[in-house]
């Protein structure tokens, strides 16, 4: 195992992204440049009650973007709703303050390019302080398990209970039922983060986007390590789920200059050996397994925003 690859992976960096020069898979990635919008969605901060490693109480936020024209008020009007992490050593605020991801998202809403949805900013870190001191590669993967359980009975009822989703209560039955018109994705360790989702929670979401992050069920940078050992479990999760092909959805993306290049490329070519579960195209809107996969893009939020503007115009176009 890499551990140089494996601690720049675990740091979630603002730093500046490389110019692009072409893309490198099937479709053209779709780019976005910063625009004026009149018709511009708020941020909203929600908080919750978890416990910490050692089970003790502890209140935690996520930052909630809200469409142009959400209302309160109008209990009819439902909407899909896509909670993205964060990186190694990040919190609720990072994806906020390092890219453009809020002007992304009010541009391709009010273009129509999307349609408006709700957008989750949450931490999976347990402690008030993410992370003193370098990162440890062990200890993030092990912050990323702590946080499962608290995704699902913590965090999805606390949002999904103040917000019109289409989940018509905050029971497990109900949130499950809903799982079509939810998606998590995640940058960097974030992407591990929905790794994990994927093979703990396929009951819970359809859609997942982890950008710039491999499966670390197995083992750390697992995805370049053991890749074999680790498509199967991810295989494994799909075909115990029940779950058919046109009932998950996941795609993936990194930059040629990435440290998850090597990982994710090796883990997607391991993935692709299985065409009965994960059905390989690189035309978005066929199959259910994509990979985008940019030339000179780095680790940074600025690449990954962009990778999400792509992939977001065909996320629940199942339902």
């Amino acid at each position: 195992m890499n551990k140089e690859k494996a601690l720049s992976i675990c740091d979630g960096k603002c730093s500046p992204r490389k110019q692009n020069k072409r893309e490198t898979g099937g479709i053209e990635m779709k780019r976005h440049q910063y625009h004026d919008v009149f018709m511009r969605g708020t941020l909203e901060r929600i908080t919750y009650v978890t416990t910490n490693r050692e089970g003790e109480p502890r209140d935690k936020y996520a930052n909630v973007y809200l469409p142009h024209g959400y209302d309160a008020a109008d209990k009819e009007k439902k909407y899909n709703i896509l909670y993205v992490m964060h990186g190694g050593a990040g919190n609720p605020d990072s994806w906020l303050d390092c890219c453009k991801v809020k002007n992304m998202l009010d541009y391709a809403i009010d273009r129509g390019e999307v349609q408006p949805l709700i957008v989750v900013f949450p931490s999976y870190y347990k402690e008030k302080v993410p992370r003193a001191g370098a990162p440890d590669a062990e200890r993030e993967r092990n912050n990323v398990l702590l946080f499962q359980n608290e995704l699902v009975e913590e965090l999805l009822p606390a949002v999904e209970s103040a917000y019109h989703t289409y989940a018509e209560d905050v029971t497990k039955e109900a949130l499950i039922a809903s799982r079509m018109h939810r998606g998590i994705s995640g940058f960097s360790m974030g992407g591990c983060t929905t790794w994990f989702a994927f093979i703990n929670h396929l009951d819970y979401f359809s859609e997942f986007v982890p950008l710039s992050g491999d499966c670390w069920a197995i083992e750390v940078m697992g995805g370049l390590s053991k890749p074999v050992e680790t498509v199967k479990v991810l295989r494994e999760s799909a075909v115990k789920s029940g779950y058919g092909t046109d009932e998950f959805f996941i795609r993936v993306a990194t930059g040629t200059k990435d440290a998850a290049s090597e990982p994710l490329t090796m883990q997607v070519n391991e993935m692709k050996k299985y065409p009965e579960v994960f059905v390989y195209n690189d035309d978005h809107t066929k199959g259910n397994f994509h990979f985008l996969h940019e030339k000179d893009e780095v680790h940074s939020y600025e690449s990954v925003y962009q990778f999400l503007y792509h992939f977001l115009p065909y996320l629940f176009k199942s339902k």
